[in-house]
């Protein structure tokens, strides 16, 4: 079990990426030129299966600020010596008819607003919070981490089995390891993923000349709309709503700074719609 435990570190390690936002080492056992086609193709399912909307004023405005977050992150990314990153990125922002309050990102940067979110969400400068966190988990790559963190599970679940030869141990590995390695593991990873997109989609914002303070408004909002409905944070993919308002107004100082260094100095004004 050593053996596959040191092999399993050995393999991670020649498979990390640099994440240029925080400089950190990510996993990547899957490469995004394998990883962006198939969620382009999925993308493209998903719209076939669901009712777009076009040409209303709410989505051309998802449009809009999409576009303006792309901008600010190119801008970003340029500015910190990473010309080209974006490059086979193919971004593409689409209102979907559904009352579910959610907003999601795939890999490469497709994104999908539900209908719903917008009466919590209230104006674009919210909108512009939840483009810039949704945008940001395309930037980090966390498609491809989540991915790759799910093959490091399931390999050292195959591992265990074939290294506990007594039937017993591996039914008690296998209980222990399936809770311990989700609560203790995948979902830890999952809320730190929440947490960067977050933090880097204040500063994306504040970029493409939207005020951040309306970030931690937002998740105000949003925790009062599911208070008594969310799971503990230890057992939830995302951090609590109240954990996200202090973190965002602790960032949205810096994500000011930030935007100055691009010569945002002032902020669109936030109207509801």
């Amino acid at each position: 079990m050593k053996k596959v435990i040191a092999l399993s570190v050995f393999v991670f390690m020649l498979s990390c990426a640099t994440n240029p936002f925080t400089g950190k080492k990510t996993m990547a056992f899957v490469s995004n030129a394998q990883l962006f086609p198939t969620a382009f193709a999925q993308y493209d399912q998903f719209l076939t299966e669901n009712k777009v909307i076009k040409g209303t004023a709410k989505a051309e405005m998802i449009q809009r600020v999409g576009e303006r977050i792309a901008v600010a992150a190119e801008r970003w990314l340029d500015a910190n010596g990473q010309q080209g990153y974006l490059k086979d990125y193919r971004w593409e922002y689409n209102l979907v008819n559904d009352p579910a309050v959610n907003a999601w990102c795939m890999p490469g940067g497709k994104i999908v607003f539900y209908t719903g979110i917008l009466d919590v969400a209230q104006n674009e400068t919210a909108i512009a919070a939840i483009m810039g966190h949704e945008v940001a988990h395309a930037l980090a790559n966390h498609g491809q981490q989540r991915m790759s963190a799910a093959y490091l599970q399931q390999g050292l679940a195959v591992a265990g089995n074939i290294a506990i030869k007594d039937d017993k141990s591996r039914q008690a590995f296998n209980q222990y390891y399936g809770v311990g390695s989700n609560v203790l593991g995948m979902l830890p990873f999952s809320r730190a993923h929440e947490n960067e997109s977050d933090k880097i989609g204040i500063y994306l914002m504040a970029i493409a000349g939207y005020n951040p303070d309306e970030a931690a408004e937002l998740w105000k909002r949003m925790g009062a709309k599911s208070a008594g409905k969310a799971p503990p944070e230890f057992l939830s993919t995302h951090p609590a709503s109240a954990t996200r308002v202090k973190n965002l107004q602790a960032e949205a100082a810096q994500a000011k700074t930030e935007a100055r260094k691009f010569g945002v100095t002032q902020f669109r004004p936030i109207k509801n719609f």
